[in-house]
């Protein structure tokens, strides 16, 4: 009965986890025909996906329910009607928040589809019509043809795991369907995929356009600060509102928190998401923290961030790092014995990029000296990494980070604002988020600090590093000394 189906999604949403009861059993229908459970999915996506991973958890659910395990039965429901077909997220975006416009599906382009993606400072090309479809850059003046490799990352060299599975499944079905008014929030610490999946929503995107022109801004939030302060400068901030409210049909933006504190930039990224919302444009955030993590932010923007699909990264567990370990010496062309990746995937556990680039260098290496990839070779490299250890504690960090420093416990947590002793606490910070599973706040009351203070911090460290900034690189050489 259709009672009995309640009953156990009733119970599957308080044992699974929020993001996969939203996305994955809550579109379900469900039947009892004897003793078959039979569950109907929105598209045969779904019921492949609910057939292998919820199998288990369902039929716990229904043997309290009914009092015996039944069998399971997962089908695709009725034949969606052509040209109004959705991705299973858009679908839960549009019952959520009641936004999702479609493109009319009576109407064609009558030339093949392209795409432009907007970069800071250029503009415009002319269409490349052996390709049949191109990337413009709108703000320069001189045509030009954008190199079919501008995205770096896709789909396909993701590699998936329990820990990014939502965030890959988000990503790809927010990009299929692309004149949706959807919004998507990726949150992850550095170097565990936000970049990549963002890249790969606008690889996609371009690739799979179904009109003649669609603008794509892809930039960091703040690149796009420094183009509004320049646009306040040169007095044409009018132009600066036009290029994003009116002109983007896909706007990527990278590492928001960086708009923290900053109430006139957070004003106009308000009103520019508004905008696009209104049009039915669609938005991608990334960021290292979550939106509830964000000090310092108008309550209104924080809305915002929070009101589309919210999708967190994890740390990637063992089998995940082996597979990322594989599919890059596979993407390299290089037979890597299994020992040396399980190696690797052992030491680097907290960072994929740190992982990808270790292996990236050993082959590197064993092409120069003609040498092959052993273990051997593998430990010597791993010493210019950071190597992570389940032993590694507050405890272990501040005593790490003193000794670096050369200051004491009492130095470290003091009130000092001097400029070492700021970079050691933020050091501090960074490696205690990245190695620990603290809070922000809790991070900050072991060293007498405010959770804005030590989120402040962590932001201030990723961006040196990724600047390669003097204080960056003596940071990153820091970092790089916290090994076994």
């Amino acid at each position: 009965m259709r009672d009995d189906w309640e009953k156990i999604q009733h119970i599957l949403q308080k044992t699974v986890k929020a993001g996969l009861y939203q996305v994955w059993i809550k579109p379900l229908t469900g039947a009892l025909r004897g003793d078959t459970l039979v569950l109907k999915a929105p598209n045969a996506f779904v019921a492949s996906w609910v057939r292998d991973r919820l199998q288990k958890p369902i039929l716990e659910a229904a043997a309290d329910v009914l009092g015996t395990t039944p069998e399971l039965e997962v089908s695709s429901g009725a034949r969606v009607q052509e040209g109004a077909r959705k991705s299973h997220l858009q679908s839960q975006v549009e019952e959520q928040s009641g936004r999702l416009r479609e493109d009319d599906p009576g109407s064609a382009p009558a030339e093949p589809s392209s795409s432009r993606l907007i970069l800071p400072g250029r503009q415009g090309v002319a269409p490349n019509r052996s390709r049949g479809r191109q990337m413009g850059l709108p703000l320069r003046s001189d045509p030009q043809t954008i190199p079919s490799n501008t995205w770096r990352h896709d789909f396909e060299d993701f590699v998936v795991g329990p820990s990014n599975e939502l965030a890959f499944v988000a990503s790809r079905g927010f990009s299929q369907e692309m004149f949706a008014s959807d919004q998507l929030f990726l949150s992850s610490a550095p170097g565990l995929g936000k970049t990549h999946l963002i890249q790969a929503i606008g690889k996609e995107v371009a690739k799979a356009s179904n009109r003649s022109t669609v603008n794509i801004a892809y930039l960091t939030a703040e690149e796009f600060a420094n183009q509004m302060v320049m646009a306040i400068k040169s007095r044409d901030i009018e132009s600066f509102k036009a290029r994003y409210r009116e002109k983007v049909d896909v706007l990527l933006l990278e590492d928001i928190h960086f708009f923290q504190g900053k109430e006139k930039m957070q004003d106009e990224l308000l009103n520019t998401i508004k905008s696009l919302q209104v049009h039915g444009r669609k938005v991608v955030f990334t960021s290292s923290f979550l939106p509830k993590e964000l000090k310092d932010v108008d309550s209104n923007l924080t809305s915002r961030f929070c009101q589309g699909f919210l999708a967190q990264i994890a740390n990637p567990d063992f089998e995940t790092r082996v597979k990322i370990v594989e599919a890059k010496a596979n993407s390299f062309q290089v037979a890597l014995p299994r020992n040396v990746g399980e190696l690797l995937a052992e030491r680097i556990q907290t960072d994929v990029r740190q992982l990808e680039s270790c292996l990236k260098n050993m082959i590197l290496k064993a092409r120069l000296m003609r040498e092959e990839l052993t273990v051997d070779m593998a430990w010597e490299m791993l010493k210019n990494y950071d190597l992570q250890d389940p032993k590694i504690d507050m405890a272990r960090i501040v005593q790490f980070v003193c000794k670096a420093y050369a200051f004491s416990e009492d130095q470290l947590r003091s009130k000092s604002r001097k400029k070492q002793n700021v970079i050691a606490r933020n050091t501090a910070f960074f490696l205690a988020r990245k190695h620990t599973e603290l809070s922000l706040a809790e991070i900050g009351r072991r060293f007498n600090r405010r959770h804005s203070t030590v989120l402040k911090g962590i932001a201030n460290v990723e961006r040196e590093m990724t600047r390669q900034t003097p204080v960056g690189m003596q940071i990153s050489q820091t970092i790089d000394r916290l090994s076994v």
